[in-house]
């Protein structure tokens, strides 16, 4: 099984420091439509952590791959759905770092991680352009959600745009939980503010730097309003969740994932062959065929849509 890594920012800015500082030694082994274009509250404080956060893996351990990647694909579900086929085919150990797309990212430009999977797609080029990864490929894709109480006191549940609804929301001064993390879906946020014209603050306007699943406990909570993926809200309705979908469709909410080789420059012990084989797996048709019907038995819907290069050809 594959070990997951959860960390907080703060905690991944040191770890990521202390990696930097040190040379690891040298090994001797080595349902929405496609779209073509990227078009009641608690007051108690919680209780002191009794245990210290796992460290984060390292490259160039023997038959691992570290794979940084977005925390949707680890709440969804789909890595427990996905990885056990890939470490049962090449005999590996996937270490995952579940993150912000711009953390994941980071990882990546310091070499501490040796495949990323991401959905940033501006910040996805930039990292190619720099040179910090070598291979990109798409592999799927799905949609954002504006979510928010059933009562919706911003009242954006009759909008198609996702900018009128953000739109709403500040002129309602409702409560709006923000991912602030950096991350794919806190750039995707970020987007439609500016779209909207708007510089959100205020007290209404929370950034919790925390992670989606996360985001939706507070959400859910403050019967706030927020912005997710649709996989992770839907898996999270499995636990009882009481918001609701009131906006979705809007060109401007698509969410396309990719997968990117780390480039091997970037440290001696990179895995850089099987970062590769990762890539050949996950945008393999039959792999791409399997995350289609992510989701589809329990939700009765997909909840993550193949998007490589192969399933478009082979799916024409």
């Amino acid at each position: 099984m594959y070990k997951k890594f959860a960390v907080s920012f703060s905690l991944l800015i040191v770890l990521t420091l202390l990696f930097s500082a040190c040379t690891p030694p040298p090994v001797t082994t080595q349902a929405p439509p496609a779209v073509t274009e990227a078009p009641p509250t608690t007051t108690e404080a919680p209780p002191a952590a009794t245990e210290e956060a796992p460290p984060l893996p390292e490259p160039g351990v023997e038959n691992h791959l570290v794979l940084a990647t977005t925390t949707s694909t680890a709440d969804s579900g789909l890595l427990d759905y996905l990885l056990p086929g890939f470490e049962e085919e090449f005999g590996v150990t996937v270490d995952v770092i579940a993150v912000g797309s711009g953390q994941a990212l980071k990882l990546g430009e310091d070499g501490n991680a040796d495949v990323l999977l991401v959905h940033s797609p501006a910040k996805e080029k930039e990292f190619m352009e720099a040179g910090h990864g070598v291979r990109r490929e798409d592999v799927m894709y799905n949609d954002f959600v504006i979510l928010g109480p059933e009562e919706d006191p911003a009242g954006i549940k009759v909008m198609t745009s996702a900018a009128d609804a953000f739109t709403k929301i500040a002129e309602t001064e409702s409560t709006f939980i923000s991912r602030g993390d950096e991350s794919g879906t806190h750039s995707k946020e970020l987007s439609i503010w500016k779209a909207a014209g708007i510089e959100p603050e205020g007290d209404w306007y929370v950034s919790s730097g925390m992670g989606m699943g996360e985001v939706l406990t507070m959400a859910e909570e403050q019967q706030a309003y927020t912005l997710s993926d649709r996989a992770t809200y839907l898996s999270r309705t499995k636990e009882g969740i009481d918001l609701v979908i009131l906006v979705e469709g809007d060109p401007a909410l698509f969410n396309p994932y990719g997968v990117i080789a780390v480039n091997p420059e970037k440290n001696p012990n990179i895995q850089a062959e099987l970062a590769n084989q990762f890539i050949d797996w996950i945008i393999s048709v039959p792999v791409q065929e399997k995350i289609g019907q992510f989701g589809v038995e329990d939700y009765g819907q997909i909840l993550f849509y193949p998007n490589s290069t192969l399933w478009k050809e082979a799916n024409p």
